[in-house]
């Protein structure tokens, strides 16, 4: 067992759902970034995640099974349309966050014209 979760809960777990895992959880799937699901016999559902906590890495099927909006397990074979994206974490406040790029122009036109009295 690792010591980070003594410490830590931002690493995978937390020492209480390490116990809570070994103790009661049923392992039921895995996602294509390595994250665990588990369930007990009280339909109580958890992650544990395969690096650093965040939530945004729950795929959208994994998510709806998490909130018990769907009752079967998602399967990673399964095969989406075309016009479906692959799944990518929020990447807000870092390096790869999108920043639209700003329209400059020579030019500067107004939206409006001022009144000439």
């Amino acid at each position: 067992m690792n010591l980070k979760i003594f410490f830590t809960w931002w690493n995978k777990q937390t020492f209480g759902t390490y116990l809570k895992t070994l103790f009661f959880g049923k392992f039921v799937g895995k996602d294509e970034f390595g994250n665990k699901y588990y369930k007990n016999k009280h339909d109580e559902r958890w992650v544990i995640y395969s690096k650093n906590i965040e939530a945004t890495k729950i795929t959208a099927d994994w998510f709806m099974w998490m909130h018990h909006t769907i009752d079967n397990i998602p399967d990673n074979t399964e095969e989406k349309y075309i016009w479906q994206k692959d799944h990518s974490e929020n990447k807000t406040g870092s390096k790869d966050s999108y920043k639209p790029v700003k329209i400059t122009k020579k030019e500067k036109l107004k939206k409006y014209e001022t009144w000439k009295l």
